[in-house]
Formats: structure tokens, C-alpha cells, sequence
């Protein structure tokens, strides 16, 4: 990356790289080790937990929260390189620095739209890394790509509130350490205003009523480091009224609050992704000789490394503009851009990742390489965080209207 950052910005680069350099690289076999000898595949090996140490240690912990009271203070357009390079080991990376999904998400909730011992209870926690979290939205029976379908139900019953749902794909879930859920489901499910029809509680994970079933697979992985992707199932839960998040109706807004910084996060590590993808591609070219001269020599793979060069560049910068705008005109006004990058950014990511496997041949579709398992990642998030397609209707229709 040769784009000139703020001091503070350059700084926290350098630190990161040699951070990743030093400690995270080397991890990534010692954890793949430790985990095959844990008796619960969910507890992240020890390893995770001596790279926290060293983040804290050196200052590179809740890079992401803008709010300097709780976070580091930086702005989008800051972070956004951090993340870049946190995305070249999606797995390990992030945990290490505080910085994974969904407990960035869930705690720029909390800052945002929690009370004060909501913040005191669960935010410190999540802020220190002593507990995870997960955000529980998306179901099995309703088209989930449209939240005002969310099935689960939020009743009021006098000074609590019972909820009755099910979900899946719960990130974080199974990990043990997952102590607090933020579920959305609907008070108001006969509302005029199908966005109003929405609310968030705080459901611990000890609450009675409340099972987490089983993992579901992503193109069979389970993802063992971010705790997993499970279906769980309220029967009845009982939690107080106090564990409402923000107003009652406004489940719809808060989701909305809570995506844009997420989308934009992914979008950066996804850049990461590629770029240790191009470099594992151009590495395995030069290794590797095929009918007569190295795989580099071969006009296709040239064709390959140059295309994605190319549209790693024009990612990064569509990225920073993104961040830009959110720091300048906020999340509503950079509406278009955070669809355009959210359209954008996996589909392509996705794509060269799937070159560098082609270029590995067997290896690239095995566990001796982390190909495979970052391009289930990236096309995953073809429909994490919203599908494409619902991105690209919202988005055309805003295009539209300029017109109309």
C-alpha cells in the first residue's frame, strides 16, 4: 500500500505489520496444533489468548471503536488500513486486537444505544476481552434478507419481556465464552410501519428457555476461532424490560446503525484477504515449474496476478472513499458508497482467491494452505450483512430517482 496516512495512522501500521510479522504468522500453525488437542474444539486454543496479551501490551487493542472513551479513538478512514492488514489472517488477526464480529458490532451497539449499567454489565466485559458476544437476527423460516419478515416473537409481560423464536447462523455462539445475546424479534407485530415492528434485547446465555442447538457449517467449516455459526432456539425466555435496547420499535434503526460500520469492516478485511492471496499466488508461480518453464512464465497466471493487482487497487480506494464519507457526511449520507463496496468487494475478493486456488492446484483446496477456507469466507459474506441483491435494488432504485 503506498497511499500516505496521518502520523498516527502510519504509526499504528508499522506497529501492526511487525505485530503480524512477529506473533500472529507463527501462531497460525501453533493454534491449528493446540486446537486439535482441546477436548472442546469451541475454546479457542491457548495460543488466542497470549496474542491478546501482546496486542494489549503494545497498544493495538479496540482499534475500531471511534469513541475514545471506550475505543481507540480513530476514524474510519484511520482504521481502515488497520483492518486491511488484520484481514491477511481473518482467523487469528482480529480476535488477537479485540476487533472481530460480531462483538465489534454488538459493542458500538452498547456505546451507542445502551444504558448506563447495560454499558457497565455487559460493554466493560466485551471491551476487555474477558467475554464474547453474539447478535442473533437471522432465522431459518422467513426470507431473513428482508428484517421486517423476523418471526420471533417479544412479548410484554408486565415487567418482563418473553421471547419465542428461533435463529440461525448465530456467530459466536458456541464459543464458552459467549455470555450475552442481542436478539431481535418484534413487539409490535401487527404495526402499521413495518420497521417499527422491531426491538433488541439482552438475553444472557444462562437464561432458562434459551438452548443453542448445534453449529451450522459454512461450506463445511465450522469456524472454530470465531465460536462458530449455531442455531438457537427461545422457548419462553424471560428477561426484564430493562434489557430492552434503545425504545421499543426501534430494533429496525439500531440493526440499520449496527450493519453500516460492520459492512464497511468486512469490506476492509476482505482487501487483506486478497492481498495475502495475490502474494501466496505469486509465490507458488515462481516455485512451481509446469511443461517446461515456472507457472510465472505462463501467460494466463500472468493474466491472473496483473487482474487482480488491478482490482485490489480499485477496491482499496472505492474503500477509503467509503470510510471518508462516513467520517465526513456520516453512515446515511455515505448510503450508496457502503452499498457499492458491500456489492463489490466479495464478489471480486471472492474471485481472486478462487484464481490463487486454481494456480495451487490440489493444494489450494486443502488444509495446507489458507485458500480455501478464505474464499468460503469471502463468499459467505456475499450474503452476511444483507445479500447483493437487496444492495444492488436499494441501490439502483436511489440511482433511479435522480431521474424519475
Amino acid at each position: 500500500m503506498d497511499f500516505a496516512f496521518d502520523a498516527r495512522t502510519e504509526e499504528l501500521r508499522g506497529r501492526l505489520l511487525a505485530f503480524m510479522d512477529e506473533h500472529v504468522y507463527p501462531a497460525e500453525a501453533v493454534a491449528e496444533e493446540q486446537r486439535a488437542g482441546l477436548a472442546d474444539p469451541w475454546t479457542p486454543p491457548p495460543v488466542v489468548a497470549e496474542l491478546q496479551q501482546e496486542a494489549r501490551r503494545q497498544g493495538l487493542w479496540n482499534l475500531f471503536l471511534p469513541d475514545e472513551e471506550h475505543g481507540a479513538g480513530l476514524t474510519n478512514l484511520q482504521y481502515a488500513p488497520l483492518a486491511e492488514i488484520t484481514g491477511r489472517s481473518p482467523q487469528l488477526a482480529p480476535t488477537a486486537l479485540n476487533c472481530a464480529a460480531p462483538d465489534t458490532g454488538n459493542m458500538e451497539l452498547l456505546a451507542q444505544f445502551g444504558t448506563e449499567e447495560q454499558r457497565k454489565r455487559w460493554l466493560e466485559p466485551l471491551l476487555a476481552g474477558r467475554i464474547r458476544s453474539a447478535f442473533a437476527m437471522t432465522e431459518p423460516e422467513v426470507a431473513s434478507s428482508d428484517a421486517t419478515n423476523i418471526g420471533t416473537r417479544i412479548e410484554r409481560d408486565g415487567d418482563a419481556y418473553v421471547i419465542t423464536g428461533r435463529k440461525w447462523y448465530i456467530s459466536g455462539a458456541m464459543n464458552p465464552a459467549c455470555e450475552i445475546f442481542v436478539v431481535m424479534g418484534k413487539t409490535d407485530p401487527d404495526g402499521d410501519d413495518p420497521r417499527s415492528q422491531q426491538s433488541m434485547v439482552l438475553v444472557p446465555r444462562d437464561t432458562p428457555g434459551l438452548e443453542v442447538r448445534r453449529a451450522m457449517r459454512v461450506y463445511g467449516y465450522e469456524d472454530h476461532y470465531h465460536g462458530g455459526h449455531a442455531e438457537v432456539v427461545l422457548d419462553r425466555v424471560r428477561v426484564p424490560v430493562t434489557n430492552l435496547v434503545g425504545e421499543e420499535g426501534g430494533g429496525f434503526a439500531i440493526a440499520q446503525a449496527r450493519l453500516g460500520p460492520g459492512r464497511i469492516h468486512h469490506c476492509m478485511r476482505l482487501i487483506g484477504m486478497a492481498e495475502r492471496a495475490i502474494e501466496l499466488m505469486c509465490r507458488r508461480a515462481l516455485d512451481r515449474t509446469a511443461f517446461g518453464k515456472p507457472l510465472a512464465g505462463q501467460g494466463v497466471v500472468q493474466q491472473w496476478i496483473a487482474d487482480s493487482r488491478v482490482a485490489v487497487e480499485q477496491l482499496r480506494l472505492l474503500v477509503l472513499k467509503t470510510a471518508w464519507l462516513m467520517d465526513t457526511v456520516g453512515n446515511r449520507g455515505a448510503h450508496t458508497e457502503i452499498q457499492a463496496i458491500k456489492i463489490a468487494t466479495p464478489r471480486t475478493v471472492a474471485g481472486i482467491i478462487d484464481k490463487a486456488v486454481q494456480l495451487h492446484g490440489a493444494g489450494g483446496v486443502s488444509q495446507d494452505f489458507p485458500l480455501a477456507e478464505l474464499w468460503a469466507a469471502a463468499r459467505t459474506l456475499q450474503l452476511a450483512d444483507g445479500p447483493d441483491e437487496v444492495h444492488q435494488r436499494s441501490l439502483a432504485r436511489r440511482e433511479l430517482r435522480q431521474y424519475r
